[in-house]
């Protein structure tokens, strides 16, 4: 898929700043459809290209073969095209490593998408590769590819199977499959937190996705891994309205008002010094998969809840529950400065649960018009939790972005699907549809006037590139990778300046006791029989 991008009208922050992307996609002929593709080695990849040219032009794996899908009888759709089978597996098909596989293709006639950021954007060690990459002739994958096959394998050879790359399904189209193409993983942010404490053996932990979810992989890892960011400016903006200096004034006042009766929640999109504020409330972490049960496990407690950060995902879970949501306030919006509760005490005496200000832009947009707009045509409508309630309630489902995916993954031959997520999902997922027979739309994407512009992608994940995962990979290897790219628990890093305040040793090891215990506890909520909790 072909990608284009503008910056909104009058900005001059670079790309992937904290203002708004929004990106026009280009669907050209995809090869074939129909059965699904013969199985091979998971985590080999071939490119293979129909006429006119060559018979066959391969990436090579380890049996140095390449396949056909014209000798296996799958008729092309439209003029042939070349593909790149990533695995040759059906969607979510498991790997090795307990991950489930995309099921995505890489189409090398077309042009990755990924935005090229400034060169003076690279940290000083990845402006080499920075500069290697932005001169390459086109963005197709057979060129990247090609490119960054020469620092990968000899990073992949020297570290073994030690090694460990994973990325969100947040991320662009290409480094999801680019990962993968690697041999490496594509998950949602429980299964990244989880990556390192599951897989003991793994030693080097490399994520292309936003800092708090390496955090997160961070105060889970156990202590001879060692993870790795590739662009320490990848944050989250919901996560930076709800720093820990922002938070913890305000969780302050309320346990001087309620004591040991407040419990906080915080969601996987925070730091782990909010974690570490969960863990010693009592409470317990999230994610969008399992909000319900974290919450529904913390009012049989009879606890009054803070939500941290997304007021959309907490007011959801609340309904989702069946909360009376007059009992559930909101506090002001964080982007507007200090917050003062001395106006608010009398509606946070009755409120069961108390939600943080913060919302992730991306989903905001989100109407229930946009929704009947899609069900009047025929259209099953899906979004994500951290969309506005109307919008949520109006939808034929809701849920993370792993539900999203499966959705997509499982859906019959012929079924329309519009998903209200992130706009690189939902062009992931819509590849994912064209080679099931699914047509996936975007909720926010709706050709008439008066709806706006259609959804943007997360701006601050896309700061991962190919450059920052070949250049970093290659400095490991060499043992020169930035001080600045190593995660610790309780790292903050500014996301503009790449400024870092790291705690002493003593201070980390308290905090990953405590947000560890808020981690764990997700765990065991999620892990319990039938999700019935500790």
């Amino acid at each position: 898929m072909a990608l284009s991008a503008r910056r909104e009208r009058g900005s001059s922050r670079p790309p992937g700043a904290m203002h708004t992307l929004h990106f026009v996609a280009h669907l050209p002929a995809i090869a074939s459809h129909g059965e699904k593709p013969p199985r091979a080695r998971t985590g080999s990849a071939r490119l293979v290209r129909g006429p006119p040219g060559p018979p066959c032009n391969k990436f090579a794996d380890s049996q140095n073969a390449c396949f056909d899908p014209r000798r296996a009888g799958r008729p092309a759709l439209g003029a042939p095209a070349a593909v790149i089978l990533l695995g040759m597996v059906p969607a979510m098909d498991i790997g090795p490593d307990g991950f489930a596989k995309s099921g995505l293709l890489m189409q090398p006639r077309m042009e990755l998408c990924q935005t090229a950021l400034p060169l003076d954007w690279y940290q000083p060690e990845l402006q080499p590769y920075a500069e290697e990459f932005l001169a390459l002739p086109d963005r197709r994958p057979e060129t990247v590819l090609r490119w960054m096959e020469g620092y990968v394998r000899p990073a992949l050879a020297h570290f073994g199977d030690s090694l460990l790359m994973l990325a969100h399904f947040y991320m662009g189209g290409e480094i999801v499959k680019v990962v993968e193409h690697f041999g490496g993983a594509v998950a949602d942010s429980y299964a990244l937190a989880l990556a390192a404490r599951n897989a003991p053996h793994k030693k080097v932990i490399v994520e292309s996705a936003v800092h708090f979810m390496a955090e997160s992989i961070a105060i889970l890892a156990h202590d001879d891994q060692a993870v790795w960011i590739t662009n320490p400016k990848a944050g989250c903006t919901m996560e930076m309205l709800a720093k820990d200096f922002m938070v913890l004034p305000v969780a302050d006042q309320l346990q001087e008002r309620y004591g040991d009766e407040l419990l906080v929640v915080s969601y996987m999109n925070t730091s782990g010094r909010l974690k570490a504020l969960s863990g010693r409330t009592g409470g317990a972490s999230c994610t969008s998969s399992n909000a319900h049960l974290v919450v529904d496990w913390a009012r049989r407690q009879n606890k009054r809840i803070l939500f941290v950060p997304d007021q959309h995902l907490g007011r959801n879970t609340a309904a989702k529950l069946g909360m009376d949501l007059s009992r559930v306030a909101t506090l002001p919006d964080p982007s507007r400065g200090a917050i003062d509760l001395a106006p608010m005490w009398k509606e946070l005496d009755r409120a069961q649960m108390i939600l943080w200000g913060s919302a992730c832009g991306v989903h905001t947009i989100f109407e229930p018009r946009m929704v009947r707009w899609w069900q009047e045509r025929g259209y099953r409508v899906l979004i994500h939790p951290e969309s506005p309630l109307e919008a949520v309630r109006a939808a034929d489902g809701e849920g993370s972005t792993n539900y999203l995916w499966n959705a997509v993954a499982t859906a019959p031959r012929g079924s329309k699907l519009a998903i209200g997520t992130e706009g690189h999902f939902v062009r992931n997922a819509r590849e994912l549809g064209i080679q099931r027979g699914v047509e996936v739309v975007h909720l926010a994407e709706i050709p008439e006037s008066g709806f706006g512009s259609g959804g943007c992608g997360c701006a601050t994940m896309s700061r991962n590139d190919p450059p920052h995962l070949a250049g970093l990979l290659d400095l490991l290897r060499k043992g020169e990778a930035p001080s600045i790219n190593r995660v610790l628990a309780g790292d903050m890093v500014d996301e503009i300046t790449m400024r870092r305040d790291r705690l002493d040793a003593g201070e980390r090891a308290g905090l990953v006791a405590q947000a560890r215990l808020s981690l764990e506890r997700m765990i065991e909520i999620v892990e319990a029989p039938a999700h019935g909790g500790p």
